[in-house]
């Protein structure tokens, strides 16, 4: 009965006028993004972040939400119709989605497309509504020491499990860690690393931040590097988004494996989206009676990696919202959402702010319902918004960032903010330095700092007292073999030849 009253709070929240008109923009803007190569749910979280502190947080995480898995549903389309992913976790589903355009067959791609991103994304949620509040009332017994060492364990695993140097993923770690101490010392009231400015006093915005180092970042790279002038619109009948009978009993056993996939590696930290549907897709490929069809239209090469990615982006939610551990550099930006609006993510979210909970739990339904409405009769406006020139839509964008930076705290420094780290993050990536484990430690290193320094004023000082924990003591030694085997494998994937060329690295958004 608690369920279902729990349920009913938050489908009242869910469905009042205000939440539900943010939900619809959200969603909106997530398929516009991601329709868009290139640009992400985390750069577009991060450029409309700061309009997010006007609001009420049960609204603005609406919204911010609704981008998020919004973005899965419109990279579909470009994979689909020009064989160029929009989002990295839209990347499989080139592979067949692209064929099936060549064969005529768009239309279907794009509505099985759109199904069973709501086969999967209803599916996460479902795991998300009956497992947080069980992880929550389990973490209601951990204390500081085990809070230090879950958050340890996040950033590490976030850092070193996804592809590319964990050096340099930890290195990016440990600055975000040192930026995140500007300021004022929360406990003795010290100003750090202020050089004397009144305008650090009160820290880096974690909005500038994240608007300068993957907005802006994002804006140059793209404008160097792409250009679309070329790209031809290619028409979608609604009629031809009819799939046939053999296109849905195709449908439902790849739908239903993988949003158990995708359900279990959203709930990892350092794996996400993309992960769960580039698994997803080899394990229908090894199921299958005709192996020989991937690659060139299946449906399941389709179906699988869709409902994969929105299910992972569903369940992402778990650790997030019940433990306060982000397990990608975009739920770090909803921590900090909430943090901005003084609420802090944790066991006690649940009890403490059930309409917050379940109120966005709620929005994930309507949300992902305004996403097939909106998605199927919009196909042709998204199609026709591929043509438009990046030298014509960059410039707004770049706007509409500065904009919102200004008009947080009304000040021209945090603009300057954000221009610093736009050039920072688009010097990392000529570098090949991850900046989502940054955006990772600057969110949880105050927490961090918080909890180890409570943990060794009860432990008198003596840390082996924290190993000592059952908890804590474990999720350690699990923190340092994943480690010790990341750098083991990163070793082993060097090339032989020393002037061989690095292999490309392609950071993961989410």
């Amino acid at each position: 009965m608690d369920l279902v009253a729990n349920l009913y709070l938050g489908l009242e929240t869910a469905l009042s006028p205000i939440n539900l008109a943010y939900c619809l923009l959200g969603v909106f803007v997530g398929t516009l993004i991601g329709v868009l190569p290139g640009i992400g749910a985390l750069a577009a979280i991060s450029m409309l972040f700061p309009f997010t502190y006007h609001l009420e947080p049960t609204t603005a995480l609406i919204m911010l939400a609704g981008i998020y898995y919004g973005t899965a549903y419109g990279g579909s389309t470009a994979s689909i119709l020009l064989n160029i992913p929009g989002t990295t976790s839209s990347a499989v589903t080139c592979l067949d989605g692209y064929p099936m355009a060549q064969q005529g067959r768009a239309g279907v791609a794009l509505a099985m497309t759109a199904i069973a991103s709501f086969f999967g994304g209803v599916f996460g949620i479902l795991v998300l509504s009956v497992f947080t509040p069980v992880v929550a009332s389990w973490a209601l017994s951990f204390g500081s020491a085990d809070y230090f060492a879950l958050m340890v364990l996040g950033l590490v695993a976030a850092s070193t499990v996804s592809d590319g140097s964990p050096i340099k993923g930890l290195a990016m770690v440990v600055l975000g860690m040192l930026v995140a101490t500007i300021g004022m010392d929360p406990q003795s009231g010290t100003a750090r690393f202020t050089f004397g400015s009144l305008s650090l006093l009160d820290g880096i915005s974690i909005g500038a931040l994240a608007m300068g180092l993957f907005g802006v970042a994002e804006i140059i790279t793209s404008v160097r590097s792409s250009s679309n002038d070329s790209i031809k619109a290619r028409d979608v009948s609604l009629r031809s988004l009819m799939p046939t009978r053999d296109d849905w009993r195709r449908f439902w056993m790849p739908a239903l494996r993988a949003s158990t996939i995708g359900s279990f590696f959203g709930a990892l930290p350092g794996t996400g989206p993309t992960v769960a549907a580039f698994v997803s897709y080899g394990v229908e490929k090894r199921v299958a009676t005709d192996p020989s069809r991937f690659g060139k239209g299946a449906v399941e090469g389709v179906v699988a990696p869709e409902a994969a990615n929105n299910a992972a982006d569903q369940t992402a939610f778990i650790p997030t919202l019940s433990l306060g551990v982000p397990g990608s550099a975009t739920m770090a930006l909803m921590i900090g959402a909430m943090m901005v609006h003084g609420i802090h993510p944790g066991p006690n979210l649940v009890t403490d702010h059930p309409d917050l909970f379940w109120g966005l739990v709620m929005s994930f339904w309507v949300g992902n319902l305004m996403l097939v409405v909106l998605n199927l009769p919009l196909i042709g406006l998204w199609v026709r918004l591929l043509t438009v020139p990046y030298k014509m839509l960059y410039p707004a964008i770049l706007v509409m960032v500065c904009i919102g930076a200004y008009s947080v705290h009304f000040k021209a420094f945090d603009v300057m903010v954000v221009l610093g780290f736009g050039i920072l993050g688009y010097a990392m990536r000529i570098f090949s330095m991850p900046a989502a484990p940054l955006l990772l430690g600057f969110v949880l290193g105050p927490m961090i700092e918080q909890h180890f320094r409570r943990a060794m004023v009860l432990a008198r000082g003596d840390f082996t007292a924290i190993i000592g924990r059952p908890i804590s003591g474990t999720v350690l030694v699990i923190t340092l073999l994943i480690l010790v085997l990341s750098i083991y494998a990163s070793m082993r994937r060097r090339p032989a030849d020393p002037a061989a060329p690095p292999a490309p690295h392609i950071e993961d958004e989410d």
